[in-house]
């Protein structure tokens, strides 16, 4: 594996790890939306907001995984057009 695949598969290891990250600190605070207290309600208000952080954070890793997919198929097709035989 060369080292541009490893980058890919530790780059959607990394989104994986992520999105699990967020579905379970979503769960947490959806236990613990009935609990009170000024320490609780703080800890959840910057948890929503590192949560809502890491959701744009992982939007914009897959659009640019996509972008890069996209640009890497029309480079392959545009080669494939122009050396037909070697391809």
């Amino acid at each position: 594996m060369n080292a541009k695949n490893q980058t890919e598969v530790a780059r959607e290891k990394l989104i994986n790890d992520f999105r699990a990250v967020v579905s379970d600190s979503e769960e947490l605070l959806r236990a613990t939306a009935g609990q009170a207290g000024e320490r609780i309600t703080a800890a959840r208000e910057r948890a929503e907001e590192s949560l809502r952080d890491a959701k744009q954070r992982i939007a914009e890793l897959e659009d640019s995984a996509f972008e890069r997919a996209r640009v890497a198929a029309r480079q392959t097709d545009e080669y494939v057009r122009e050396h037909p035989w070697e391809s």
